[in-house]
């Protein structure tokens, strides 16, 4: 196990093992920041999304790419919807969807599943195998990260799912690092669900 880790960074340059360990080492806090309703899972969020689409663009990997730079743009948003108002009382509820919310994240995943195919198609990529498992799993984190700004218990769900796909894919990839890092994302994502139920299920009692 370790000797595979090892080798998919042999031909890697240094400095990028170094911003693959910067995502890393962010990525990892910012999904703990999120699971205590921390505002700080935003800009930690951000370094994290924002060197992952370098990384990735120049991968080739599209639909990894093109979810980061939509994580980016979810985070400066979702930042300002979690400090509007200024004060603790005023910050967004966790609260769980309604119908009409469940219904965007639908619409959510599947307009993602057609404009990453899209994208395949209009720079003429080849669509191997793995990347259907990457466009599918691209459509539930772009739900996730809606559901996640409007702090909707829902979205660690669609996280689990998400991150329980992408793991063996980005081992499958040589991408030791960010497969190490989803498997961790995956049982803070179950803690944090657990957490988020147990604050929602007080609100409710009180």
């Amino acid at each position: 196990m370790i000797e595979f880790f090892l080798n998919s960074y042999k031909n890697v340059p240094i400095w990028h093992i170094v911003l693959e360990f910067l995502v890393f080492v962010f990525g990892i806090l910012s999904v703990w920041f999120a699971k205590k309703e921390n505002i700080w899972v935003y800009p930690t969020g951000l370094i994290a999304t924002i060197i992952s689409v370098y990384l990735l663009y120049v991968a080739g990997y599209l639909g990894d790419m093109l979810i980061n730079a939509y994580f980016s743009v979810m985070s400066v948003y979702g930042w300002y919807v979690w400090s509007k108002g200024g004060k603790t009382d005023d910050h967004l509820p966790i609260t769980r969807t309604n119908t009409k919310e469940k219904g965007i994240g639908i619409l959510l995943f599947f307009i993602t599943i057609f404009v990453v195919f899209g994208i395949y198609h209009y720079f003429d990529y080849e669509i191997k195998k793995e990347n259907y498992i990457d466009i599918i799993a691209s459509g539930i984190f772009f739900a996730g990260m809606w559901y996640m700004a409007k702090k909707k218990i829902e979205n660690w769900t669609l996280w689990i799912i998400g991150d329980i796909i992408v793991v063996p894919l980005y081992a499958y990839r040589g991408l030791g690092m960010l497969a190490l890092q989803y498997l961790i994302f995956t049982i803070l994502a179950i803690s944090a669900y657990i957490e988020w139920k147990r604050i929602l299920d007080n609100k409710i009692q009180q």
